[in-house]
């Protein structure tokens, strides 16, 4: 099933009224640790971005490009022993979402991008096909169109469910920053990163049903906020490559 998102760039002052709007609506990601008084607790999301020496899918964007792909290696949190990590194609058809994920241990990252044995390292779900499948996906167009990492994204995620909407997913993504063309080994590492919004934070608003709940829709137009077409990936390589040439300059 296709997934709708919408995106919204609030400044970091609005953020405590906003959440404090939305809490009676919704409780904390059922994967996040203890929330306290209702609000959910950050963790960090680690995003290494594919594409080709053209910046294909970076111009896909840019250019307002409907149905497009984006190839990504995520991990959560910092590194430990055996940390899982996900490749995933996330496709999107105007403002309509779907995922194909595969999972893997970081460990081993190495090992799969140099020999391209999936059935050895990507985990098979108890049995299940799926994300062999989905890594099948994501190397052929990786070696077909000659993908390699191209910006690294770095934020910090507040996110909850609907308590009467169970389709809903409200995200808040903070302290948003970027590198370019990084080392897939080195994504849970910090250094060089440099910001997108040094003032702002991104609100995404995620659901299946056809419609926005009202409720929803009724804080967004409180707090006038405005539907933006908002790419982390794009956004982020834009960033990083103005840190670069900023440091060159001086």
């Amino acid at each position: 099933m296709l997934r709708l998102e919408r995106k919204y760039l609030v400044p970091n002052y609005a953020m405590d009224d906003l959440r404090n709007r939305i809490l009676p609506f919704v409780r904390p990601d059922i994967f996040g640790k203890t929330s306290q008084n209702g609000v959910a607790p950050e963790y960090v999301v680690r995003s290494i971005y594919f594409d080709s020496i053209n910046l294909d899918t970076y111009l896909e964007k840019k250019e307002g490009v409907l149905f497009r792909k984006k190839f990504r290696l995520r991990g959560y949190g910092n590194y430990s022993e055996n940390k899982e990590v996900v490749f995933e194609i996330k496709k999107k058809i105007e403002n309509r979402i779907k995922k194909h994920r595969a999972f893997s241990s970081f460990s081993n990252i190495g090992k799969l991008l140099e020999t391209g044995n999936l059935e050895k390292y990507i985990y098979n779900n108890n049995g299940s096909t799926s994300s062999l499948d989905d890594a099948k996906r994501f190397f052929f167009h990786i070696k077909k169109n000659h993908f390699a990492p191209t910006c690294k994204v770095v934020y910090e995620r507040e996110a909850y469910h609907g308590k009467f909407d169970a389709d809903v997913r409200i995200t808040f993504d903070k302290n948003i920053r970027s590198q370019n063309y990084p080392v897939v080994q080195n994504l849970f590492e910090n250094d060089k990163l440099a910001y997108l919004f040094k003032e702002h934070f991104i609100l995404e608003i995620k659901y299946f049903s056809h419609t926005m709940p009202v409720w929803a829709k009724s804080i967004i137009q409180e707090f006038k906020l405005r539907h933006e077409a908002l790419s982390k990936y794009v956004i982020g390589f834009d960033a990083a490559k103005e840190n670069t040439m900023g440091r060159i300059l001086n």
